[in-house]
């Protein structure tokens, strides 16, 4: 008899590819994946604990299962992610009818869980994790995450991850090379390089040598990675980013803020002037380049003139998109014991005019790019219009396109027609 598995997901592109991860191990041991918890052998919770919200979601979420053990007690359900890591044995205080919970350093001793071989609490660090190659049943046939890393030394102030995911560890080059040169043989055209830094990177290579070797990869015609701290953010990574054909002309770089007295607050490890000179370089040397960003609003003790100070910002830099949220407080961070806290209303009132001034841009960058040429990879049909196929640019754009016949995971030409908020209208190219 087959057994199925529920695996709901919360929080960044590494918790998805370690989902992926999950179901790959899982699907050796005979497991096939459901999309209906009430029909499920085992339910997944694979946690985010980088914000209030994403918390309360995931246990008002496992509060509703409650009710399928009752029903069906052999169920199984099973915490992971940051908040398995974090919370640990007090998450069976909480969830008496939680079955196991495993951190992401433990994703490989899912099979020893499942069967009850092994203790209930699987968060111990494990130095291995980088030379344990684990299967991965991906959700996408065009495009694959690679993690290239694990954990992270920043320790900024708010942030909990370093706690969660440890210290950092990179992959060797080779484990990497082979797991791209393996996604080329399966059709994959594109991959994402994950890590919590990857700018700082060093196995037997540093950052910009592994993408140089990956850039030899037949088969694969574009490569992007995430995240980039802007500390770390090299002259020579610019120069490959700018040189390498299959690197595209895009870069995640968060900022989280325009005041250096606040960035020093966040111990980000750099000023505003840095980050603005590193934004320079980037579009001297790798022209038509998009670039996206991270804000946090209303960080404890942020004055209403650090708050201008990041929207004179948003104005100057003139971001292609950002990702922005109100402050939360982490247990266990430095910054949830600090100072200045502020009401939540003025977090959200500064987050309210961080994003109107960020749209505007972006809507203005966007139609910019109206009657120009562009390259798009075929990522499926819309969402929202069925008559339409959407792609992405090199810089990460969403192009939606009339509906034509072009296979799935193809590069096509296309002239932009229109320049919208979120994404662009299209019109293919006859060759």
């Amino acid at each position: 008899m087959v057994r199925t598995v529920y695996i709901r997901t919360f929080g960044c592109q590494m918790n998805v590819h370690d989902s992926e991860k999950i179901l790959g191990v899982l699907q050796k041991e005979g497991y096939s994946e459901t999309e209906d918890p009430r029909k499920a052998d085992l339910i997944i919770f694979n946690t985010c604990s980088i914000r209030q919200r994403a918390e309360h979601k995931f246990y008002s979420e496992l509060g509703r299962v409650k009710s399928y053990k009752k029903r069906r007690s052999k169920i199984q359900i099973a915490i992971a992610g940051c908040i398995a890591q974090h919370e640990g044995e007090n998450i069976f205080k909480k969830a008496p009818y939680v079955d196991f919970i495993f951190g992401p350093q433990n994703i490989h001793m899912l099979k020893d869980l499942t069967s009850g071989r092994t203790a209930p609490v699987a968060i111990k660090d494990n130095p291995e994790i980088v030379i344990t190659d684990l299967p991965a049943k991906r959700a996408d046939g065009v495009k694959a995450w690679v993690t290239i890393m694990y954990g992270c030394n920043n320790f900024c102030s708010y942030c909990i991850v370093p706690y969660t995911r440890g210290r950092e560890r990179s992959r060797p080059s080779e484990n990497i090379y082979s797991e791209v040169a393996e996604l080329a043989d399966k059709g994959y055209k594109e991959i994402t390089l994950l890590g919590q830094n990857v700018n700082s990177y060093r196995s037997d290579i540093d950052f910009p040598g592994l993408l140089r070797r990956l850039d030899r990869v037949g088969g694969i015609e574009r490569i992007r990675f995430v995240t980039s701290h802007p500390g770390d953010l090299s002259g020579e990574l610019i120069k490959a980013m700018s040189g390498l054909s299959k690197v595209c002309e895009h870069i995640h770089l968060p900022m989280q803020s325009g005041s250096s007295n606040i960035l020093r607050l966040m111990n980000r490890g750099y000023t505003y002037d840095d980050y603005i000179r590193k934004v320079s370089s980037l579009r001297e040397k790798v022209p038509g380049i998009s670039i996206t960003s991270d804000i946090i609003a209303g960080f404890p003790g942020e004055t209403e003139d650090d708050h201008l100070l990041t929207i004179e910002a948003l104005k100057e830099i003139e971001f292609d998109g950002i990702f922005a949220f109100k402050f939360s407080p982490r247990p266990g961070t430095r910054a949830a014991e600090m100072r200045g806290h502020l009401p939540e209303e003025v977090k959200s009132e500064r987050l309210s005019q961080i994003l109107e001034v960020q749209e505007e841009i972006t809507e203005i960058k966007n139609r910019s790019l109206e009657g120009t040429i562009q390259e798009i990879l075929i990522e499926g049909g819309s969402e929202t219009d069925m008559e339409k196929l959407t792609g992405r640019t090199r810089t990460n754009k969403i192009v939606n396109i009339p509906k034509i016949d072009v296979e799935k995971g193809s590069i096509i030409s296309v002239e932009i027609t229109k320049g919208r908020k979120h994404s662009l209208e299209g019109r293919p190219i006859k060759k």
